[in-house]
């Protein structure tokens, strides 16, 4: 077959609930009408994310086929080499056709959306375990003959559309097929779903894939896992906001402003105030051992992380949140008129209940047998709690509404030495070299979650402290401590990290007879 009469040839990579199906028919209706002949299949499979499927599709002209007097082959599956358009509704959905060979710098042009959804892998990592998109948009710009890349998902959303609308869009701005504007709208219409916001979403998108650049401004409603929208601008942030552009140098100012977003969300704005002091105290020193500022953004990173850590407050507070709802509400496509429920699975432990008490209150239930044990056994059992639920609501805006007392808690007093250990612990690196101080910074990030998590990663935490404190200053202190960090993320129960330290074994954290999976870390 020569290149004059060969298929047009389009591979969709699409996840579950993206619409990839609706895209698919709306092809081939555009197809169609316009006196092509269409042959579409979907291949499922399986994503780390939600259900993953490639819909393939040829068109081939119907005149060429008459012409001829032979009804063309047209294949059931893309092959290697021998697509002309890939439309991928995520980045790494884009990767997996890269991967595949169905992008060649001779023929195919690449549309996909810039935003990601997180695979279980990134999700569950001990670290930081989300992909970097650089190296795969690196060579989507080498290996595809045109790339076309802008945040669809936000698009979808500011026009209360879905992201197929966004890709349709995409692909007439494209002008890769030979059909007019007007018929990919007519498409749409004859589709008769969502008709005035897919054509908003059409449109909007359309113009944007006009631009070939690739445009990959973070929109400001996307975030990573856990993470939240911040609350509106008051004046108390934007006094923040100039007390950190008036002291800190510009290339740490963002981190240190996200960080500042996150404490106010998170407590109030003289939390975020605190946060500010603990970084002014070391500003000289880090301006000293590092001229580029990486070492003063990693700290604002990590101290603003564990300042902000995990707890019963913090859990309660998210799960009734409105952007919670609607996001729920988005995902499963709930209509207007219709009610959503949800079933959340909480089991707090008796550490939990006492981490949410008074200090000394929280320490005196842990440590008396007679009053722990009961408590033990009535929370041995988790419950499932509906928010959407008058009881459930209640009971988790109950538990949020304690973070005005939050500094007062058990969880909170341990917390905060556990921080000034670790920030002393920094100081004392600083001393020694940029390098090692960098890995005492970076070993926060094993610090996690709460329940069982917390306590792993803790005990891990608490090894690398240890081996700071033992090797801190040999030559190769810091890729020793390097090593065991990489260890200590390798797996969950730390059988790695224990392998690891060598001759010496960590001291072993302090319990309490009557709780024997209570862990205390020393302050170091």
């Amino acid at each position: 077959m020569t290149n004059a009469t060969r298929p047009i040839t389009l591979a969709i990579m699409a996840m579950g609930g993206q619409g990839g199906g609706v895209l698919s028919d709306w092809i081939v209706h555009l197809a169609e009408s316009h006196g092509y002949l269409a042959q579409a299949t979907s291949v499922p499979g399986v994503a780390q994310r939600t259900g993953a499927t490639i819909y393939y599709l040829e068109l081939f002209p119907e005149a060429e086929a008459e012409r001829t007097g032979q009804a063309p082959v047209l294949a059931l599956m893309p092959s290697p080499g021998d697509v002309d358009i890939v439309l991928a509704a995520e980045f790494m959905e884009a990767g997996r056709a890269l991967e595949r060979g169905l992008v060649t710098p001779d023929r195919t042009t690449v549309i996909a959306s810039s935003h990601r959804v997180y695979g279980i892998t990134e999700k569950s990592a001990m670290g930081d375990g989300i992909l970097d998109p650089m190296p795969v948009r690196e060579q989507l710009n080498q290996h595809a003959l045109r790339f076309i890349e802008f945040d669809m998902e936000a698009t979808a959303r500011r026009q209360g559309s879905v992201i197929s609308a966004v890709l349709f869009g995409a692909l007439a701005g494209s002008q890769t097929l030979p059909f007019p504007r007007a018929a990919f709208e007519q498409a749409i219409r004859d589709g008769g779903i969502g008709v005035t916001a897919s054509l908003r979403a059409f449109d909007d998108s359309y113009r944007q894939a006009q631009d070939t650049a690739p445009r990959t401004e973070p929109d400001a409603s996307s975030h990573r896992p856990g993470e939240t929208a911040p609350r509106p601008e008051a004046a108390e942030l934007v006094a923040l906001k100039d007390e950190v552009d008036s002291r800190f140098p510009e290339p740490a100012r963002e981190v240190i402003h996200q960080g500042v977003l996150r404490l106010i969300d998170y407590q109030d704005a003289a939390y975020a105030s605190e946060y500010l002091a603990l970084l002014q105290q070391r500003l000289p020193l880090l301006q000293q051992q590092a001229g580029d500022h990486h070492l003063l953004r990693e700290l604002a990173r990590h101290l603003a992380l564990w300042l902000s850590y995990e707890d019963t407050i913090r859990v309660a507070d998210l799960k009734i949140r409105r952007d919670r709802v609607e996001r729920v509400r988005s995902e499963v496509k709930a209509e207007p008129d219709q009610i959503v429920y949800t079933a959340e699975f909480m089991h707090p432990r008796v550490e939990e209940i006492c981490d949410t008490l008074p200090a000394g209150l929280g320490r005196w239930v842990l440590r008396t047998g007679w009053v722990r044990r009961p408590l033990a056994k009535l929370t041995q059992r988790g419950r499932r709690i509906s928010p959407q639920k008058l009881r459930g609501f209640l009971l988790l805006m109950s538990v949020a509404s304690l973070r005005r007392w939050r500094r007062k808690t058990l969880r909170y007093r341990e917390e905060r030495e556990r921080i000034d250990g670790w920030l002393s612990a920094v100081d004392r690196a600083l001393a020694i070299s940029p390098e090692v101080a960098l890995e005492v910074i970076k070993a926060q990030g094993l610090v996690k979650g709460y329940g069982d998590t917390h306590r792993r990663g803790l005990a891990s935490f608490d090894t690398l402290m240890q081996a700071f404190e033992r090797q801190g200053d040999a030559p190769d202190a810091a890729a020793r401590l390097r090593q065991l960090r990489d260890a200590a993320l390798a797996d969950e129960k730390g059988e790695t990290l224990t392998q690891s330290v060598g001759e010496w074994q960590p001291e072993q954290p302090a319990r309490s007879e009557d709780d024997p999976s209570r862990i205390a870390v020393k302050q170091l």
